[in-house]
Protein backbone atom coordinates (compact mmCIF):
# COMPACT_ATOMS: atom_id res chain seq x y z
CA UNK A 1 0.00 0.00 0.00
CA UNK A 2 1.69 3.47 -0.87
CA UNK A 3 2.40 6.11 2.11
CA UNK A 4 -0.35 8.82 1.92
CA UNK A 5 0.89 11.93 -0.44
CA UNK A 6 -0.10 14.51 2.88
CA UNK A 7 -0.61 13.30 6.56
CA UNK A 8 -2.47 15.74 9.12
CA UNK A 9 -1.78 14.74 12.38
CA UNK A 10 -3.71 16.78 15.75
CA UNK A 11 -3.10 20.09 13.53
CA UNK A 12 -4.94 23.21 15.04
CA UNK A 13 -5.50 26.34 13.76
CA UNK A 14 -6.31 29.59 16.13
CA UNK A 15 -7.34 32.98 14.74
CA UNK A 16 -7.27 36.03 17.19
CA UNK A 17 -7.73 33.02 20.05
CA UNK A 18 -10.88 31.52 18.23
CA UNK A 19 -10.51 28.04 16.95
CA UNK A 20 -10.40 27.28 13.81
CA UNK A 21 -9.60 24.23 13.17
CA UNK A 22 -9.01 21.50 16.38
CA UNK A 23 -6.65 18.50 16.33
CA UNK A 24 -7.48 17.08 12.48
CA UNK A 25 -5.82 14.34 11.99
CA UNK A 26 -6.67 12.86 8.50
CA UNK A 27 -4.77 11.68 5.47
CA UNK A 28 -4.97 12.18 1.53
CA UNK A 29 -3.86 9.34 -0.19
CA UNK A 30 -1.24 9.25 -2.99
CA UNK A 31 -2.64 9.52 -6.43
CA UNK A 32 -6.24 9.92 -6.26
CA UNK A 33 -8.70 12.40 -5.77
CA UNK A 34 -9.09 13.76 -2.20
CA UNK A 35 -12.11 16.19 -1.29
CA UNK A 36 -12.35 18.33 1.66
CA UNK A 37 -16.16 19.19 1.94
CA UNK A 38 -17.77 20.98 5.17
CA UNK A 39 -20.28 23.95 6.09
CA UNK A 40 -19.11 27.23 5.58
CA UNK A 41 -16.49 28.32 8.65
CA UNK A 42 -15.62 25.14 8.92
CA UNK A 43 -11.95 25.41 8.19
CA UNK A 44 -11.79 24.22 4.91
CA UNK A 45 -9.52 26.66 2.90
CA UNK A 46 -7.18 26.87 6.31
CA UNK A 47 -6.66 23.77 6.09
CA UNK A 48 -5.29 24.01 2.72
CA UNK A 49 -3.51 27.13 3.63
CA UNK A 50 -1.32 25.59 7.04
CA UNK A 51 -0.62 23.02 4.07
CA UNK A 52 0.62 25.71 1.98
CA UNK A 53 2.33 27.10 5.47
CA UNK A 54 0.48 30.37 4.79
CA UNK A 55 -0.86 30.81 7.79
CA UNK A 56 0.24 29.29 11.57
CA UNK A 57 -0.54 26.19 13.04
CA UNK A 58 0.10 23.30 15.53
CA UNK A 59 0.80 19.89 15.39
CA UNK A 60 2.22 18.07 12.12
CA UNK A 61 1.90 17.87 8.72
CA UNK A 62 3.97 15.06 6.88
CA UNK A 63 4.51 14.92 3.27
CA UNK A 64 5.55 12.00 0.93
CA UNK A 65 9.66 11.74 0.60
CA UNK A 66 11.42 13.19 -1.24
CA UNK A 67 8.71 16.47 -0.85
CA UNK A 68 6.51 16.60 -3.37
CA UNK A 69 6.27 19.68 -5.90
CA UNK A 70 3.09 21.44 -5.02
CA UNK A 71 0.69 23.55 -7.44
CA UNK A 72 -2.36 25.52 -6.14
CA UNK A 73 -5.52 26.78 -7.92
CA UNK A 74 -6.47 29.71 -5.17
CA UNK A 75 -10.67 29.93 -4.97
CA UNK A 76 -10.29 33.63 -6.50
CA UNK A 77 -6.93 35.94 -8.13
CA UNK A 78 -7.03 39.48 -6.62
CA UNK A 79 -6.03 41.57 -9.39
CA UNK A 80 -7.10 44.58 -11.45
CA UNK A 81 -9.74 43.39 -13.86
CA UNK A 82 -8.73 47.15 -15.40
CA UNK A 83 -5.34 45.90 -16.17
CA UNK A 84 -3.77 45.56 -19.47
CA UNK A 85 -1.94 42.39 -18.33
CA UNK A 86 -2.81 39.19 -21.11
CA UNK A 87 -3.35 35.35 -20.10
CA UNK A 88 0.61 35.10 -22.12
CA UNK A 89 1.92 37.74 -19.22
CA UNK A 90 0.06 36.22 -16.23
CA UNK A 91 1.78 32.90 -17.07
CA UNK A 92 4.68 34.24 -17.94
CA UNK A 93 5.50 36.26 -14.54
CA UNK A 94 5.97 33.39 -11.93
CA UNK A 95 8.77 31.95 -14.35
CA UNK A 96 10.43 34.68 -16.85
CA UNK A 97 12.72 36.94 -14.60
CA UNK A 98 13.72 39.72 -17.23
CA UNK A 99 11.01 41.73 -16.87
CA UNK A 100 7.48 41.35 -19.26
CA UNK A 101 8.25 45.13 -21.22
CA UNK A 102 11.07 43.46 -22.44
CA UNK A 103 9.08 40.77 -23.97
CA UNK A 104 8.80 36.75 -23.15
CA UNK A 105 11.40 33.98 -24.72
CA UNK A 106 10.17 32.08 -27.32
CA UNK A 107 10.81 28.66 -25.42
CA UNK A 108 9.22 30.19 -22.44
CA UNK A 109 5.91 31.22 -24.76
CA UNK A 110 5.71 28.09 -26.60
CA UNK A 111 5.74 26.00 -23.00
CA UNK A 112 3.08 28.18 -21.66
CA UNK A 113 1.20 27.42 -25.25
CA UNK A 114 1.05 23.90 -23.87
CA UNK A 115 0.23 24.58 -20.81
CA UNK A 116 -2.89 26.24 -22.09
CA UNK A 117 -3.60 23.74 -24.27
CA UNK A 118 -3.25 20.53 -21.34
CA UNK A 119 -6.82 22.69 -20.44
CA UNK A 120 -8.12 23.91 -23.95
CA UNK A 121 -7.45 27.29 -23.21
CA UNK A 122 -4.88 28.09 -25.60
CA UNK A 123 -7.01 30.71 -27.64
CA UNK A 124 -7.34 32.63 -24.70
CA UNK A 125 -3.30 33.63 -24.77
CA UNK A 126 -3.70 36.97 -26.27
CA UNK A 127 -6.66 37.67 -23.68
CA UNK A 128 -6.45 40.72 -21.07
CA UNK A 129 -7.01 38.34 -17.98
CA UNK A 130 -9.84 40.74 -16.99
CA UNK A 131 -12.45 39.82 -19.40
CA UNK A 132 -12.01 36.29 -18.83
CA UNK A 133 -15.39 34.58 -17.29
CA UNK A 134 -15.14 32.09 -14.29
CA UNK A 135 -14.46 29.45 -16.09
CA UNK A 136 -12.53 30.73 -18.33
CA UNK A 137 -10.11 32.43 -15.37
CA UNK A 138 -10.14 28.92 -13.58
CA UNK A 139 -8.81 26.98 -16.44
CA UNK A 140 -6.32 29.76 -16.72
CA UNK A 141 -5.46 29.30 -13.27
CA UNK A 142 -5.12 25.39 -13.78
CA UNK A 143 -2.76 25.89 -16.45
CA UNK A 144 -0.23 28.28 -14.15
CA UNK A 145 -0.56 25.70 -11.32
CA UNK A 146 0.65 23.25 -14.03
CA UNK A 147 3.49 24.68 -14.97
CA UNK A 148 5.00 23.73 -11.63
CA UNK A 149 4.43 19.84 -13.10
CA UNK A 150 3.35 19.05 -9.62
CA UNK A 151 2.80 16.06 -7.90
CA UNK A 152 0.23 17.57 -5.50
CA UNK A 153 -2.21 20.24 -7.15
CA UNK A 154 -4.07 21.95 -4.61
CA UNK A 155 -7.72 23.66 -5.85
CA UNK A 156 -9.58 25.57 -3.35
CA UNK A 157 -13.17 25.66 -4.58
CA UNK A 158 -12.63 25.29 -8.52
CA UNK A 159 -15.72 25.15 -10.00
CA UNK A 160 -17.07 28.15 -7.68
CA UNK A 161 -18.55 30.43 -9.73
CA UNK A 162 -18.95 28.27 -12.85
CA UNK A 163 -22.05 26.65 -14.51
CA UNK A 164 -23.13 23.37 -13.93
CA UNK A 165 -21.98 22.25 -17.50
CA UNK A 166 -18.49 24.01 -17.20
CA UNK A 167 -18.50 22.80 -13.42
CA UNK A 168 -18.13 18.85 -15.58
CA UNK A 169 -16.07 19.74 -17.58
CA UNK A 170 -13.48 21.19 -15.38
CA UNK A 171 -14.00 18.13 -13.14
CA UNK A 172 -13.71 15.51 -16.37
CA UNK A 173 -10.35 17.28 -17.56
CA UNK A 174 -9.30 17.49 -13.88
CA UNK A 175 -9.69 13.41 -13.88
CA UNK A 176 -7.45 13.66 -17.43
CA UNK A 177 -4.86 15.57 -16.45
CA UNK A 178 -4.70 13.10 -12.85
CA UNK A 179 -4.82 10.04 -14.99
CA UNK A 180 -2.28 11.00 -17.66
CA UNK A 181 0.21 13.15 -15.01
CA UNK A 182 0.16 10.67 -12.12
CA UNK A 183 -0.31 13.77 -9.54
CA UNK A 184 -2.63 13.70 -6.17
CA UNK A 185 -5.34 16.02 -6.49
CA UNK A 186 -6.19 17.98 -3.23
CA UNK A 187 -9.57 20.27 -3.69
CA UNK A 188 -11.95 21.91 -1.22
CA UNK A 189 -15.42 21.66 -2.64
CA UNK A 190 -19.20 22.84 -1.50
CA UNK A 191 -21.05 20.07 -4.18
CA UNK A 192 -21.52 17.13 -2.85
CA UNK A 193 -23.16 15.50 -5.50
CA UNK A 194 -20.15 16.44 -7.90
CA UNK A 195 -17.67 14.95 -5.09
CA UNK A 196 -19.80 11.83 -4.65
CA UNK A 197 -19.15 11.14 -8.60
CA UNK A 198 -15.66 12.49 -8.97
CA UNK A 199 -13.20 12.06 -5.30
CA UNK A 200 -11.87 8.59 -4.59
CA UNK A 201 -11.06 9.97 -0.94
CA UNK A 202 -12.96 12.53 1.19
CA UNK A 203 -12.33 14.44 4.77
CA UNK A 204 -15.87 15.84 5.74
CA UNK A 205 -14.70 18.58 7.79
CA UNK A 206 -16.35 21.02 10.55
CA UNK A 207 -13.38 22.80 12.52
CA UNK A 208 -12.92 19.04 13.46
CA UNK A 209 -12.67 15.50 11.46
CA UNK A 210 -16.06 14.42 11.13
CA UNK A 211 -15.69 11.40 8.45
CA UNK A 212 -13.11 9.97 6.53
CA UNK A 213 -12.99 7.86 3.63
CA UNK A 214 -14.60 6.67 -0.02
CA UNK A 215 -17.78 9.40 -0.68
CA UNK A 216 -20.36 6.25 0.24
CA UNK A 217 -18.81 5.98 3.63
CA UNK A 218 -18.89 9.44 4.11
CA UNK A 219 -22.07 10.72 3.18
CA UNK A 220 -24.08 9.07 5.66
CA UNK A 221 -27.40 10.74 7.13
CA UNK A 222 -25.72 10.73 10.38
CA UNK A 223 -22.60 12.47 9.04
CA UNK A 224 -23.87 15.16 7.11
CA UNK A 225 -25.95 15.95 9.82
CA UNK A 226 -22.94 16.17 12.45
CA UNK A 227 -21.13 18.36 10.20
CA UNK A 228 -24.26 20.28 8.19
CA UNK A 229 -26.81 20.14 11.48
CA UNK A 230 -29.81 17.55 11.60
CA UNK A 231 -31.84 19.15 8.32
CA UNK A 232 -29.45 20.16 6.16
CA UNK A 233 -28.08 16.67 6.96
CA UNK A 234 -31.45 14.84 6.04
CA UNK A 235 -31.26 17.09 2.63
CA UNK A 236 -27.49 16.65 1.47
CA UNK A 237 -27.57 12.75 2.26
CA UNK A 238 -30.63 12.68 -0.31
CA UNK A 239 -28.48 15.02 -2.75
CA UNK A 240 -25.16 13.09 -2.54
CA UNK A 241 -27.09 9.65 -2.24
CA UNK A 242 -28.64 10.20 -5.28
CA UNK A 243 -25.53 10.76 -7.05
CA UNK A 244 -24.31 8.08 -5.62
CA UNK A 245 -27.05 6.19 -7.61
CA UNK A 246 -26.25 7.85 -10.85
CA UNK A 247 -22.63 6.95 -10.30
CA UNK A 248 -23.25 3.24 -9.80
CA UNK A 249 -25.72 3.00 -12.81
CA UNK A 250 -23.53 4.32 -15.31
CA UNK A 251 -20.80 1.72 -13.95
Amino acid sequence: MNSPAVRFQALSVQREGVAILQSVTASVPSGGCCAIVGPNGAGKTSLLLALLRQIPYTGQIHMATPPPRLGYVPQRLDFDRGAPITVMDFMAMSLQRRPLCIGISRALRRANLERLADVHAETLATRRLGALSGGELQRVLLAAALQQEPDLLILDEPTAGIDVRGEVLLCELLERLRSERGFTQLMVSHDLATVSHHATHVILLNREVVAEGGPSEVFTPPNLAAAFGLHMGHIMGRISGGAAEADEGNR
